[in-house]
């Protein structure tokens, strides 16, 4: 079911107080303040007793195909916490290459990461890039030396603090051709279905980016959320889904944001220089997209950024990506990587009070 105009717009409002770009504050800089430098990628989290746990990964300008894992890429998994929701963060877990090989699948790269509290107590997905999984026979011939299979891995403990010493153990792969790499997961949870696992796939050739997700048998799903026409046709990879407050117009509304990393190209391309020039999002480069479903019915997914982008950051390249949104007492949190002038990606937080929500959807 799609929704009345004057709704959407209101959806609109909502989400880009929510993705502020100017009242944006960096919360954790990325390692060096120049291009291929950044952090994020990951979520958020709160626990009972109010501290605020966030997840990413640091990347630094470099590729691991100059040798099993000899690169930098994606370099360090991370946790920080915060006991003053959210006006500090601190540092207390990391994790290198090396610390998040599982058997003889070295790790090349690490990339998006996710956490999840679990009746057992808390859940971390990392997907990595490993070595020794190798392409199915039909398209084995393009898999490049030095490369790798995107899969994400699981890591459990009964509290944060001891996800350190966890095993690590699998958690999603593929060997389907066309969403032959999986990675970047994230989670939703909805009192009605529960927990689910969200996705970036990628297909042999990586031609593109797209979104599934795992269902309860399982199985992954694909084909759901089909690439956009125009500036997304490349791209259209989901990072967060959020259920909109059931407050104002949306009092008896049960309606929910998605909110997506989107390109025209998979590699940047030269622009004419006698046509209209604009940030086309390009892989590590992306821009951010905006769409909504109702009544939890995911195969009607209705693209509010339609024939452009929602969410494009007014310095550096314009990337704007990897948004999370997380619900709390004190109001809505997002954040995302945001191009800085530097070429750099920190990550970015902004916060929307309940009075500010209510305001929007009166």
């Amino acid at each position: 079911m799609t929704l009345p105009l004057e709704l959407q717009e209101k959806l609109n409002n909502l989400a880009h107080a929510l993705i502020d770009q100017k009242k944006a504050r960096v919360i954790v800089p990325a390692q060096d303040q120049s291009t291929g430098f950044w952090f994020g990628g990951g979520n958020m989290i709160e626990s009972a007793e109010g501290d605020l746990y966030l997840v990413g990964r640091y990347r630094n300008f470099g590729d691991s195909r100059t040798g099993i894992g000899a690169g930098e890429r994606g370099l360090e998994l991370s946790i920080f916490q915060s006991s003053d929701q959210g006006d500090s963060f601190e540092k207390i877990l990391k994790w290198s290459k090396a610390d998040l090989n599982v058997g003889e699948t070295p790790v090349l790269s690490i990339e998006g990461s996710a956490l999840r509290w679990t009746d057992q107590g808390v859940e971390l997905l990392v997907s990595t890039e490993k070595d020794n999984i190798g392409y199915p026979q039909e398209v084995e011939g393009f898999l490049k030396p030095g490369t790798g299979v995107w899969t994400i891995d699981s890591i459990k403990a009964d509290s944060v603090e001891r996800l350190k010493n966890a095993s690590v153990t699998p958690f999603l792969s593929s060997q389907e051709p066309n969403w032959l790499h999986v990675k970047d997961p994230f989670v939703y949870s909805n009192p009605q279905s529960g927990s689910t696992v969200f996705c970036c796939t990628h297909p042999f050739n990586w031609a593109s980016s797209n979104t599934a997700f795992v269902d309860p048998e399982g199985t992954l799903v694909s084909d759901f959320f089909p690439r956009g026409m125009s500036w997304d046709v490349a791209m259209t990879r989901g990072t967060a889904l959020l259920d909109v407050p059931m407050v104002g117009a949306f009092e008896e509304i049960d309606a929910t944001l998605v909110f997506y990393d989107g390109g025209e190209c998979v590699r940047d391309l030269d622009q004419h220089k006698e046509a209209v020039t604009r940030p086309r999002g390009y892989s590590c480069e992306e821009l951010g997209g905006l769409a909504f479903f109702s009544d939890g019915d995911l195969s009607q997914i209705h693209r509010i950024s339609r024939h452009f982008p929602s969410f494009i950051s007014p310095y550096g390249t314009g990337c704007s990506r990897y948004v999370d949104v997380f619900p709390t007492s004190r109001g809505l949190i997002a954040t995302w990587q945001q191009s800085q002038d530097d070429g750099s990606q920190p990550l970015v937080m902004n916060i929307l009070s309940n009075a500010e929500v209510e305001s929007i959807l009166a």
